[in-house]
């Protein structure tokens, strides 16, 4: 037993932030069935390399980003510029619960299977859509891309060293977390749905959601007036909370409140710091940032990074080595906490994906199915959900349906 036993989704996106979202839905037990484009499908199969298992269309195999966002679906092929290809979307829809896309707004209004056509002729469909800039405001018929939105949203204008050049995130974090905001709101669009039997819009923005990302930096513009500059590692509120080198390597350490800021000046040897009129509190650290990193550069620097681990870990103070991917894969923690995940593909054998960042106890997320050949379950979709036997799926596929 899952959480979303029972529901369907009907998965009309690509690339990511869509995708995400799918597959967040599809973990927890929605019956998720992806819409491709016949012969290509969603965009990211080409996102490579790597890429592996056995060749199909233009793409040389299965691209380790596609799997990374696509497990738990069934794909079908529809050709959507197709009369009887957009028919099959309006009676894949009326079988659902859900319905996901990421095309740019107006896009489906056009082919008749926008939200007013589908509410018509299923009042409880929830009807998701993710855009670059959202449904309303001028900006809404633009396209938009995790890199551009995390400089138009001002997360880049966070990221990099103070003097130098502004950085994006290392992953597409405003696509991550726009499908995580739109599972959510799906989430509880469908449980209005229960309250009122009516299904509605949800429409999630990577716009919106670089801004909201932007918490507590926000806040201290929004209330203080502050405007925030790039800080590298260090936090705008709170020193010492960021990257030192040790002798050998880089860690990241963390002294949130005066109790850890005291506990800090122990471990490393120098309790008179504790009591030094400028570090006395946090505010007064703030202010004079650049003095106590001066200080704490010299220490660290004097031993090696695993020495000064293990004395701030025995202190009790946040600590920890920066990583690789590799040595994260390697982690302990993260090896107990299953954060890497073994799944058997129809061409690439066995294949290793990120684990669930969510542990429920008595209805935990699972792989049910690895991510899908494209068109894989085309035919037993349309046979199984719309009815539609061997000779009406051939006949499609002739027309350029499917």
């Amino acid at each position: 037993m899952q959480p979303l036993n029972g529901i369907r989704v009907l998965d009309m996106t690509r690339a990511l932030a869509g995708p995400y979202c799918g597959m967040m839905l599809g973990d927890l037990g929605a019956d998720v069935i992806k819409v491709e484009r016949p012969g290509r499908g969603d965009d990211s199969r080409g996102w490579g390399p790597p890429f592996v298992g056995q060749p199909y269309g233009p793409y040389p195999g299965e691209s380790a980003y596609f799997l990374a966002a696509n497990r738990n679906k069934r794909s079908v092929t529809v050709n959507l510029k197709n009369s009887a290809g957009q028919e099959i979307v309006r009676r894949l829809a009326c079988a659902s619960d859900v319905l996901l896309e990421n095309f740019v707004t107006g896009t489906l209004d056009g082919l008749g299977l926008g939200y007013s056509d589908l509410h018509a002729l299923h009042p409880g469909l929830i009807y998701c859509s993710i855009s670059g800039y959202g449904r309303t405001g001028p900006y809404a018929n633009r396209p938009g891309y995790d890199f551009v939105i995390q400089a138009e949203g001002g997360l880049m204008g966070l990221i990099g060293p103070q003097d130098g050049a502004p950085y994006r995130i290392g992953i597409p974090i405003v696509d991550i977390n726009a499908g995580m905001f739109a599972a959510t709101a799906v989430l509880a669009a469908l449980r209005g749905r229960d309250q009122t039997g009516q299904g509605q819009r949800v429409d999630v923005s990577l716009m919106d959601t670089s801004v909201a990302l932007l918490t507590n930096v926000a806040s201290n513009y929004l209330v203080g007036g502050v405007e925030p500059r790039r800080m590298g590692n260090a936090h705008p509120n709170i020193t010492p909370y960021e990257a030192f080198r040790a002798r050998d390597r880089w860690f990241a350490m963390a002294a949130a409140n005066e109790n850890q800021w005291a506990k800090l000046c122990t471990a490393i040897g120098r309790p008179d710091l504790a009591q030094d009129p400028r570090f006395v509190t946090n505010v007064e650290r703030v202010a004079h940032r650049a003095a106590l990193r001066e200080i704490l550069d010299q220490v660290f620097a004097t031993r090696p990074a695993a020495e000064w681990l293990a004395l701030l870990h025995e202190a009790g103070l946040p600590c920890g080595p920066i990583n690789t991917i590799p040595d994260v894969f390697a982690h302990p923690q993260a090896e107990a906490r299953g954060l890497a995940l073994e799944t058997d593909h129809p061409t690439a054998g066995t294949v290793r994906v990120t684990g669930f960042p969510y542990k429920l106890s008595g209805t935990p997320a699972e792989i049910r199915l690895p991510p899908p050949l494209l068109g894989q379950h085309t035919a037993e979709v349309l046979t199984d959900l719309l009815g539609c036997s061997a000779e009406e799926v051939e006949d499609l596929r002739e027309q350029g349906a499917i």
